[in-house]
């Protein structure tokens, strides 16, 4: 009985992955864009008349990865100017530090910004708990996948829970409607001091496609101050991990 068993497991492979670090995805994978000026912006501005959120912007020449839907339409309109790289660490402290620009070479994760109590409290071990507030459940897919045998987010002392009472803080996705609102309200404040909220998924940076909608309401952030911010559509497993283990202090990007 058990050799079957024994035979399905060898065909899977090795799932694991021993070093995160190491991981470089495929090329496929739409990241950090890279951003070149060039004195002909006759393709850029079509760029940023066809970017459903405007993420784009050309004087100055910018990409708000907070907006950005990564589609690659920007980068098959205007190629001489954009380039989506696979690089997967695009995570910040700060909201402003997700527009990329040209001469750019990563999205810098400022430790300045980051308080100072959260690697202290929670360097060792850290529960969160997800909220939806209103998205497509593209990113809680992507969030499963972070507790996986792939990923293996718990290696790190950090897992996901069910209740705020025992959650270190809150992750939050969607773009925050109107109906989630009071209830995403109540959820955070339910998590005792200190806490952490990180914000994930471009609908929950900036309301994505549904920003300016009657139906969404984002007066959360007028009292709820974001510790790291995670663009993407949805955010990779990857940029999830690499954000949060900046967010600690656990590695430092380069």
């Amino acid at each position: 009985m058990i050799l079957p068993k024994i035979k399905v497991l060898r065909s899977h492979g090795k799932q694991y992955i021993p070093d995160l670090d190491a991981v470089e995805l495929t090329e496929e994978f739409r990241g950090r864009p890279h951003l070149t000026e060039t004195p002909d912006t006759a393709d850029l501005e079509r760029a940023a008349a066809i970017c459903p959120t405007g993420a784009l912007t050309t004087a100055p020449l910018s990409l708000d990865l907070g907006r950005c839907l990564f589609c690659g339409e920007c980068a098959r309109t205007a190629p001489r100017n954009i380039r989506f790289t696979n690089d997967y660490r695009i995570g910040s402290p700060t909201r402003e530090g997700l527009v990329v620009r040209p001469g750019d070479k990563c999205v810098r994760f400022d430790p300045a910004a980051v308080r100072p109590e959260i690697g202290r409290y929670f360097g060792r071990s850290l529960q969160l708990r997800e909220v939806c507030a209103g998205g497509d459940a593209s990113v809680e897919m992507e969030l499963n996948a972070t507790g996986n045998v792939n990923f293996d987010l718990g290696r790190y002392g950090i897992g996901f829970t069910a209740s705020p009472r025992h959650a270190d803080g809150v992750v939050v996705s969607g773009p925050i409607t109107v109906n989630m609102a009071e209830a995403l309200r109540i959820c955070c404040d339910a998590v005792a001091n200190p806490k952490i909220l990180v914000v994930c998924g471009s609908e929950a940076c900036s309301g994505g496609l549904f920003a300016g909608s009657r139906a969404v309401d984002r007066t959360f952030f007028d009292t709820h101050a974001a510790d790291l911010w995670l663009p993407g559509a949805p955010t990779h497993p990857m940029t999830f991990i690499d954000g949060i283990l900046n967010l600690l202090g656990k590695k430092k990007r380069e």
